[in-house]
């Protein structure tokens, strides 16, 4: 699957680094540092896809900036830019490349993001695309691309003034800008939105993501990230006691999350039962309590008198059963009297007294 990777480091004089070398290294050329002296040599590197150098499109075209797309020129005249002994003299971004891609996806990828900071920043940027390297060990999957670029905006006349990158944030500020955090960020989610609009384009289901394993929602640690000095030792035989010890704080780590977790699980379970205990000893009480109050309440109340209807419905009821009764009373005295015309006028007096109740 795809895997979203984004470094950004920077060269600076305190460090002892140096852009022409960083460049000839990236490029797999021989130049030579005017500064220092130095020729630094790597044309035996044979993982070199593809390299260029971009320009603003403002001056692309000048002849008088052709002198920036000379790798040699352009990286001894950032070196020479510079006067102080703690210069920053190059910026890097070192993003992977989607292995699902071909290989004309993957440049057409990291050119258009190259393009856009070229655009944002107007600095020159040198940019190299590289293979995976083959050794033991190595994975085969490990397309990635060197954007270095120049810590001073490029002109067709030289280079000038620090990129805004490069201010602090109290000259950002005075400038109407945002701190420098937000360009960081920014560089970040943006490398993510293309490389998922490649991976869509090309349809490819994988995707990526700048954000953070926690804001992910993924509950785990992420993987230690060893040092290209270590990785090397290693890759040669030796052991790296750097590489060692974040292996080490990595797998502390692990325990460490497995224990929270192991007691966070403990901890609910037994707030639950608590609470079902709880809840199942209240409703029992509530039972007793109910069942109390409806027995005290059966032995305080006085019985029921049936004799003394109390709502006028049960009154009118206990008229007309009242009235049934003497009915039938009237109809076994009838029944034994063989006179018709008695038995009529008995029923037309219990018909009245009923009407008149």
């Amino acid at each position: 699957m795809a895997v979203y990777f984004l470094n950004l480091k920077t060269f600076g004089r305190s460090g002892g680094s140096s852009a022409v070398s960083a460049a000839a290294y990236r490029a797999g050329e021989r130049i030579h540092d005017e500064r220092t002296g130095r020729t630094y040599d790597h044309t035996d590197r044979r993982d070199v896809l593809h390299k260029e150098i971009m320009l603003p499109r403002a001056f692309a075209d000048d002849d008088m900036s052709c002198w920036a797309r000379q790798r040699s020129e352009l990286w001894n005249t950032a070196e020479l830019a510079e006067s102080r002994k703690n210069a920053r003299v190059a910026r890097e971004y070192l993003v992977a490349l989607p292995a699902e891609l071909d290989p004309e996806q993957r440049l057409d990828l990291v050119r258009g993001f190259s393009r856009e900071l070229v655009e944002r920043y107007r600095f020159a940027l040198d940019l190299a695309v590289h293979a995976p390297r083959d050794f033991p060990g190595s994975d085969p999957r490990n397309f990635h691309a060197h954007l270095l670029a120049t810590t001073r905006e490029v002109k067709a006349h030289g280079l000038t003034a620090k990129t805004s990158l490069e201010l602090n944030d109290a000259k950002r500020r005075a400038m109407g800008l945002a701190p420098v955090i937000h360009e960081l960020l920014y560089v970040r989610e943006r490398w993510a939105t293309v490389t998922n609009e490649a991976l869509r384009d090309a349809h490819i289901d994988a995707r990526v993501d700048h954000r953070s394993l926690a804001a992910q929602g993924i509950d785990r640690e992420p993987y230690p990230h060893i040092p290209r000095a270590a990785f090397e030792m290693e890759r040669h035989g030796y052991q790296s006691a750097q590489a060692e010890r974040l292996r080490e704080d990595y797998r502390a780590r692990i325990e460490a999350r497995l224990q929270r977790a192991a007691t966070t699980t403990a901890a609910t379970t037994t707030t639950a039962t608590a609470a079902t205990t709880a809840t199942t000893t209240a409703a029992t009480h509530a039972t007793v309590a109910t069942a109390t109050a409806t027995t005290a309440a059966a032995a305080v109340a006085p019985p029921p008198d049936p004799g003394k209807p109390k709502t006028l419905e049960e009154i009118r009821r206990q008229a007309r059963e009242d009235w049934l009764l003497m009915r039938q009373e009237a109809s076994k005295a009838l029944s034994q009297n063989t006179a018709a015309a008695a038995v009529g006028q008995t029923r037309d007096r219990l018909d009245d007294e009923y009407l008149s109740r």
